[in-house]
């Protein structure tokens, strides 16, 4: 008998997911007002606890199930990461949100920092997800990544060439914002002996980064499903890609949820080294 057939159906914390799916959707979708920006937080809440009790019920293990503390810091620390890509926004102005005229500055940026806390949780829990999977397990080793000097200093010194580009012209490059911040934080993390997602490349085994990649696309869907009929909301402003909408998002945005996990891996290791170790 294997791991999942020992396991009850589904851990305790998948029950109180379900029940945060089951209010706040619909509420979030019907209620007149500002409804969203009260609601975005427990229903990513309950995605986040379905999330980790379907990964612990595949593996035996979860983020919540292996450090409650790590499960709860990597809340604090996603509110301040995702801040750092609203700063550059307000030099690229991708999107915007509608509705929030009426909250105070001090509700504003206490209501989007709350909110800002579940999209590291979000994407790391739909990561390790994605990772139980069979077909992912089995698949082939790919091409290995050189783990030297000159390499990782042209990824950082492309990465600053990129967001320099980013902020100078945002009209032409934008979807640098993307991956430059992964092309310049994994090499510090390298260099200052962190975790990074090239140790992984270095031996071929390509899983980690599909996983992280795929879990990203998945939350992106939600996102934008969840935003469609929410208020307030965000909407984009992306020159040359306004067409062929999914959502609000236009359809070549969705490509950029896949180098954003690995940002997001980046900066986890990079502002917390010593945060807890995913399981991909």
């Amino acid at each position: 008998m294997d791991v999942a057939q020992r396991l009850p159906r589904l851990a305790p914390q998948g029950w109180v997911g379900l029940f945060l799916l089951a209010v706040c959707w619909p509420l979030n979708w019907t209620l007149p007002g500002q409804r969203t920006a009260y609601l975005f937080f427990p229903l990513w809440l309950g995605y986040i606890l379905v999330m980790d009790a379907l990964v612990c019920r595949r593996t035996g293990a979860s983020l919540w199930t292996r450090s409650r503390k790590g499960f709860v810091l990597l809340f604090v620390l996603s509110a301040p990461a995702w801040w750092l890509f609203e700063i550059i926004n307000e030099r690229t102005g991708n999107w915007e949100y509608l509705g929030v005229g009426t909250f105070t500055p001090l509700q504003y940026y206490a209501l989007c920092t709350w909110s800002f806390s579940t999209v590291m949780p979000a994407v790391f829990e739909t990561a390790e997800w994605v990772r139980s999977f069979h077909w992912i397990e089995s698949l082939p080793e790919g091409g290995c990544v050189r783990d030297t000097r000159r390499f990782f200093l042209g990824l950082f010194l492309t990465g600053l060439v990129m967001l320099a580009l980013t902020l100078l012209w945002p009209k032409y490059f934008y979807p640098f914002v993307w991956i430059s911040l992964a092309l310049i934080f994994e090499p510090l993390n390298r260099w200052l002996g962190r975790r990074h997602f090239l140790e992984w490349l270095r031996r071929g085994d390509w899983r980690p980064v599909v996983s992280l990649a795929l879990g990203a696309l998945i939350c992106g869907f939600f996102w934008e499903m969840w935003n469609y009929w929410s208020w307030p909301q965000w909407i984009y402003h992306t020159p040359g890609a306004q067409f062929l909408h999914v959502f609000e998002m236009p359809l070549l945005g969705y490509g950029g949820y896949i180098p954003f996990a690995l940002e997001l891996f980046a900066l986890k290791n990079f502002l917390w080294p010593r945060g807890p170790r995913l399981a991909l």
